[in-house]
């Protein structure tokens, strides 16, 4: 199991109407417990960001690095690191 440390899940709460329609979690452990749930990874780079979709088999090439930051599931983080929630 993946332990988010804080910068993610204050971020994760900031920001998850960018990936759903409604909140899905309302505190710092509503966010972990539902990251946890959906398996969310946390990298720490655009890169890996780039080869996480290519290793689970979506087509990303067409993509440059502006229009992947920005993806719904992408959640930029202050450190430089990256969020990624498949919803």
């Amino acid at each position: 199991m993946y332990e988010y440390d804080e910068e993610c899940l204050k971020i994760f709460l900031k920001k998850q109407l960018q990936l759903f329609d409604e909140p899905v979690a309302e505190t710092m452990e509503e966010a972990e417990a539902f990251l946890e749930d959906c398996m969310a990874v946390v990298v720490d780079s655009l890169k890996e960001v780039r080869e996480y979709f290519e290793e689970n088999g979506t087509d990303i090439s067409d993509i440059g690095n502006d229009e992947l930051e920005e993806a719904s599931e992408v959640f930029a983080l202050p450190s430089g690191r990256y969020l990624i929630v498949e919803g």
